[in-house]
């Protein structure tokens, strides 16, 4: 991963392993989403993080990503996933 100083523009040299932060009410509805969405790809799944409240969980969910549009696309997919409230 290379970070351009002048633009700061994020070039990848793809294939790469990719770290998403899934943010949701429960560990079930992340686990029930990466099974949907990744069905015959291969992903870890770490916990991250909970809010203060215990309303939210985060998780981690990492996998490898063969270029840019699988990326967005994956990203995209887990942001629009009812189970889903949020993806960094």
């Amino acid at each position: 991963m290379i970070i351009n100083e002048t633009t700061q523009k994020l070039e990848l040299e793809y294939p790469c392993n990719w770290c998403y932060k899934v943010v949701a009410h429960e560990r079930a509805g992340i686990e029930i989403a990466a099974l949907e969405i990744f069905t015959e790809r291969r992903y870890t799944l770490t916990p991250s993080n909970s809010s203060k409240s215990g309303k939210y969980i985060s998780m981690n969910l990492e996998l490898l990503v063969h270029n840019e549009d699988e990326r967005t696309y994956f990203y995209e997919t887990l942001k629009a996933h009812p189970h889903i409230k949020m993806v960094l």
